[in-house]
């Protein structure tokens, strides 16, 4: 990976419609992806991921602003021009014919030479790891030896920049979290720059280098799985991205006092006023001397973790995850008073919603 960028969005807008009923499915968005990198673009439906994904892809044309590819305007470029190609939710494999027949089409089509499309399908099918199905008909894979088969047509000519539209929605989770990793092993060996397209967070933390997040067409934040999750710039953010608590409290000199009276350290605070605290449930510990009385109301397995539901004195209810012993048992009675304490430094004072 490199900083140079691979693909650029300088304002583009893509909005339907017009007057009072216009609709912004893509509102302004400036955006970098560099090259080399695995970027996801992640958000809720209808969040204009996919309206981005296909203006970079040239099968829509932005209503203002500009699409770059590597440092060229290809805003009004057709998308047989572009050195991008797209893998879609539905493989679209072609079912008369054989892996190794599907892997070649896009390159006859571009007229390469017999002998270089073959060693260039033989290539692929090494780097997919399907060399001994070459001869098989799509109906006798399964979803992701389907699946590998689409990404090695779309690997083949070569492109400078693949995108990717969900296309590990339709697996199963085992198979879905297998693929995750197989994508960003091909990914890394390839050094293509990859656009993944998602509304699952698990994905967009397992597989990406960096992550934009959008909302109602507009990105809310750029940055890595970490940065993200561990400093969300706002409510939405912190919500979307895994688990959170969300506690609301008056900020006064370093602590926030909480509608209960109780009072939580947050020394990197400043300023003073109403805030609204984000806690991840794996940094809340159980702790004798702890700032937070919860009763517990209801705990649930979930094998290497147990997550203990609680309610707090003023009725705000919280998740905290503790780590499940070998017995399976935490060793705690529904309806039992607690005393709790966020980890040191994971408390997140959030701006905005």
């Amino acid at each position: 990976m490199t900083d140079q960028a691979a693909v650029e969005a300088r304002n583009a807008a893509r909005h339907y419609g017009s007057g009072q009923s216009v609709v912004k499915a893509l509102d302004d968005v400036s955006l970098t992806i560099r090259k080399g990198e695995f970027f996801t673009l992640l958000g809720p439906s209808g969040c204009g991921k996919t309206t981005l994904l296909r203006l970079i892809a040239g099968f829509e044309t932005p209503t203002s602003g500009q699409i770059l590819l590597s440092g060229q305007d290809i805003t009004d470029i057709p998308p047989n021009k572009r050195k991008v190609n797209t893998v879609f939710q539905s493989y679209a494999l072609f079912p008369h014919l054989s892996v190794a027949a599907n892997i070649a089409f896009g390159l006859e089509m571009l007229g390469r030479p017999k002998a270089e499309t073959a060693a260039r399908v033989e290539e692929m099918l090494a780097l997919v790891r399907l060399d001994q199905m070459a001869d098989r008909k799509p109906a006798m894979l399964s979803g992701g030896q389907q699946q590998r088969v689409a990404l090695a047509r779309a690997l083949a000519p070569g492109p400078e920049v693949l995108l990717l539209d969900e296309p590990l929605s339709a697996l199963d989770l085992k198979l879905r979290k297998e693929m995750q990793l197989e994508l960003k092993r091909l990914q890394t060996e390839t050094g293509i720059t990859f656009v993944f397209v998602t509304h699952d967070q698990e994905e967009a933390l397992t597989m990406s280098d960096r992550i934009g997040v959008m909302r109602a067409g507009k990105l809310q934040q750029v940055g890595g799985p970490r940065e993200i999750y561990n400093g969300p710039v706002n409510r939405f953010v912190a919500d979307f991205i895994g688990e959170t608590n969300f506690l609301t409290g008056t900020l006064e000199a370093g602590r926030v006092r909480l509608p209960s009276g109780e009072m939580l350290d947050v020394p990197e605070a400043t300023g003073q006023g109403e805030v609204t605290l984000a806690i991840r449930p794996e940094q809340i510990r159980i702790d004798p001397e702890g700032a937070l009385e919860a009763r517990l109301t209801q705990t649930v397995y979930f094998g290497t973790d147990t997550h203990c539901h609680l309610q707090l004195k003023d009725g705000t209810e919280i998740v905290a995850r503790l780590q499940s012993p070998p017995s399976g048992d935490v060793g705690l009675s529904i309806g039992e008073t607690l005393r709790l304490s966020p980890v040191p430094g994971s408390v997140q004072v959030l701006e905005g919603d």
